[in-house]
């Protein structure tokens, strides 16, 4: 071996060996020198160049996988005008439609390496107003927002707007990105489903709440809908009206409902949080459900799966709502191709009615 071999060897050698404090993060420049390749390379196969040689490739790989390297993020979106962020906000983070609705927002933002930021309004006007419209708009690069008080005014008068995609029923038709189930027929499928099995004097309870309106009005015309096809006419008697979607409020409708001139055999409630204090109180006045009060919810949240009994329920493709949203948001963000002048699209995601013990009973419910 040459004395110039030598100095090349034990270069490459030193090179292989360049020490590193595990408690300060990695740049380019310790991953280069680890590999022994220049801090363009290294670039190179972070962002996945083709122009980088394969075993080349495998060296920088193995480099950035001991160095642990994490890409700098903040200064990739500085150069690119974008923080990365993704707003969601919803009216009420603790329900638990709205946190599994979060939940799988985050999964689908994560896949593409944005940072989701969550907040809850409470469904109050003035919070929806100044999230959608205020300062803390330019923190982020996209916005999924589930209104409760919004007018169509509000969300279409927006100045400076960042991309924005709703969830829900309050989407101003041929304006801005709306992912939604379709209220209406799930509604009258469930309503539908009570009356095939008998019942006559079904009762609805939800409507008139402070929050979701525009959806509690869709799921009442379901429900008449579903009434005035089998013949029947609605009775004002039994339409429940509430000031929240909880289980408190679906509890003191189902009081109220007891307590008047003729007594359902049959409800449907239009969360299943509403249900379930619906149910409880049924069960606390001796009822047998369903024998003497079948009971359908909507939205078929884990609790509902669990109780006792068992919840029939309208269930929405959550997961088909989340990541419409994001991929809708997506495209107005990227701005490839025609994605930033896509018209306003409208997406109907999908539902399917899960018949539990609650209208069916234990030995006919699907096990």
């Amino acid at each position: 071996m040459t004395f110039g071999a030598s100095i090349a060897t034990l270069h490459a050698t030193w090179q292989g060996l360049v020490w590193h404090d595990p408690g300060v993060a990695a740049s380019l420049k310790d991953v280069a020198a680890r590999a022994g390749v220049s801090p363009r390379t290294v670039s190179n196969v972070v962002n996945e160049s083709p122009l980088v040689a394969e075993g080349t490739r495998r060296r920088v790989q193995q480099a950035l996988d001991e160095l642990q390297y994490r890409p700098n993020t903040a200064a990739r979106n500085l150069r690119s005008g974008r923080t990365g962020l993704i707003g969601l906000v919803v009216p009420e983070i603790d329900s638990p439609y709205f946190s599994e609705i979060a939940a799988l927002v985050s999964a689908a933002v994560e896949e593409r390496s944005w940072t989701l930021l969550t907040d809850a309004t409470g469904g109050d006007a003035e919070r929806e107003r100044r999230l959608l419209t205020g300062a803390r708009r330019h923190l982020v690069d996209g916005l999924v927002l589930s209104p409760w008080a919004l007018t169509a005014e509000d969300i279409t008068g927006r100045a400076n707007a960042v991309p924005l995609v709703l969830i829900g029923e309050h989407g101003p038709d041929g304006l801005v990105d709306h992912v939604a189930l379709d209220n209406m027929g799930a509604a009258a499928e469930a309503t539908a489903h009570l009356l095939a099995l008998g019942r006559h004097r079904v009762a609805v309870i939800g409507t008139g709440a402070r929050g979701g309106g525009a959806t509690a009005r869709l799921r009442l015309q379901g429900y008449r809908q579903a009434l005035h096809a089998a013949g029947l006419a609605p009775d004002p008697t039994l339409e429940m009206p509430v000031e929240a979607l909880h289980r408190a409020d679906g509890a003191r409708a189902m009081r109220a409902l007891l307590a008047g001139p003729g007594r359902p055999d049959a409800v449907f409630c239009f969360t299943d949080q509403l249900a379930l204090g619906a149910l409880r109180v049924a069960l606390e006045h001796g009822l047998d459900v369903p024998g003497d009060l079948a009971v359908v919810g909507f939205d078929d949240i884990e609790d509902g799966r669990y109780a006792t009994p068992s919840l029939t329920t309208v269930s929405p493709d959550k997961r088909a709502t989340a990541v419409g949203a994001v991929a809708c948001l997506a495209d107005r963000i990227d701005g490839t191709g025609t994605g930033a002048d896509l018209p306003a699209r409208s997406v109907v995601v999908g539902h399917r009615l899960v018949v539990r013990e609650s209208s069916v009973g234990r030995s006919d419910a699907p096990r």
